[in-house]
């Protein structure tokens, strides 16, 4: 007899899998929206991380209503201050680490996920810490290249992920040239993302990893690295029908990476069995995978932060459990980050979760990108027009614009 995961299609063949993955998307942007409003100098980073936890799960409370269907979260609430890389969620049982604020205008990274039916859906964004006021200043000097050196970075990723020729336009001959092309890679990929930190006098963040997504699976078989450190490497192409995490990661300082010395706090449960000995170890193994499968979790999540602080433990030594490191830049310099979960379908990139664009209009840089190649490839559009949105083609001139011209320029030619 035929189980229920062979009967079911889970495809993006299956309209459902895509409506699935949408409604994730809505409810991590709508959260990461609020939590980015809550990221005000003064503000401790705990409480910001449970309260986008608890919108996550009220939205999720909405949604699928008296189906058995599971939902969850993809990725708990994680607030990285500005030196930090990786995502970062204290514990409120930590004193210390529990009582650090965010200080006005550093670059904070918010990363966050929810998850329908195993279709996970995790956005990041990087946004400066308010004063207290909520003023909208201009962002000028060496953070403003640091957020525009991680924009245009990401946006040029974005296009280098769509398979080679799936966009072409011209003859049955030249299409079918620009689908025989190689896809770029994963070397000529850093090299080209390298020119965009160049032109900001920014580096790129040293193994910086998108993955293929899966059903109840985020880190799948194929992943890009860029930048790669010392004994890591890529693996595999995009291709249409499936659905990355795609991860840009930009710093002011060296872009190498070194392991902070906050306790790690997030983990992951692997498809490894070991038998645990201790109580408190088997009690969180049964917690963790009643509430969160397979997807990361935070020790704070879990009904009993101190039992959970000791028991797992035996959980990591066993490799039940995946531990992620608390790392941050070497130099301890400013980095932003950007996560954005898409599709690859025949018409190009579908986005089902993604940071909000940048307001460029409100980001000032002395500094621009002059490569031919790379303002080219941005020019590019990330979807095929189907005629739903006959704005597309208006705004692919102005992000080229911004990227080649100062603000003050612009505005000049258009006046004239």
């Amino acid at each position: 007899m035929a189980t229920e995961s062979q009967e079911i299609d889970y495809t993006l063949n299956n309209p459902d899998t895509i409506t699935k993955y949408k409604t994730a998307a809505q409810i991590s942007e709508k959260v990461l929206a609020e939590v980015s409003k809550l990221c005000v100098a003064g503000s401790k980073i705990v409480d910001i991380c449970e309260k986008g936890d608890k919108l996550i799960e009220e939205e999720l409370a909405k949604v699928y209503r008296g189906k058995k269907i599971n939902k969850g979260f993809s990725h708990p609430t994680t607030v990285s201050p500005a030196a930090f890389v990786t995502p970062y969620t204290p514990l409120r049982s930590d004193e210390k680490e529990a009582a650090v604020e965010l200080q006005v205008g550093e670059p904070v990274k918010i990363q966050l996920g929810a998850q329908i039916d195993g279709f996970g859906s995790i956005v990041c964004d990087t946004v400066l810490a308010k004063k207290a006021d909520g003023a909208d200043d201009v962002v000028e000097g060496r953070t403003a290249d640091l957020l525009l050196a991680n924009y245009y970075a990401n946006e040029l990723l974005l296009r280098l992920m769509i398979p080679p020729g799936l966009l072409a336009q011209g003859t049955d001959e030249e299409k079918a040239k620009a689908a025989a092309a190689k896809a770029p890679s994963q070397s000529a990929i850093t090299n080209l993302l390298e020119k965009v930190a160049q032109a900001y006098d920014c580096k790129l963040v040293e193994s910086t990893t998108s993955w293929l997504f899966d059903r109840n699976e985020i880190e799948g078989k194929k992943k890009i690295v860029i930048a790669p450190g010392e004994g890591t490497k890529g693996e595999g192409v995009p291709e249409v029908g499936e659905v990355w995490g795609v991860e840009m990661g930009v710093s002011l300082g060296s872009g190498k990476v070194k392991q902070f010395e906050q306790r790690t706090t997030l983990h992951r449960r692997t498809a490894n069995t070991y038998a645990l000995k201790r109580p408190t170890s088997r009690k969180i193994l049964s917690e963790v995978q009643k509430k969160f499968g397979t997807f990361p979790f935070s020790l704070r999540q879990l009904e009993d932060e101190r039992d959970a602080k000791s028991g797992v433990i035996e959980c990591v030594r066993g490799n039940v459990f995946r531990q992620y490191e608390v790392t941050g830049d070497k130099d301890n310099s400013p980095v932003a980050r950007l996560l954005t979960t898409l599709a690859i379908t025949k018409n190009g990139i579908t986005k089902l979760g993604a940071p909000p664009a940048l307001d460029l209009s409100k980001v000032k840089s002395d500094k621009k990108i002059e490569d031919e190649e790379i303002l080219k490839i941005l020019e590019q559009p990330l979807a095929r027009n189907t005629g739903k949105n006959k704005k597309n083609k208006k705004k692919k001139k102005p992000a080229k614009k911004a990227a080649k011209e100062d603000e003050e320029d612009e505005e000049e030619s258009d006046d004239e």
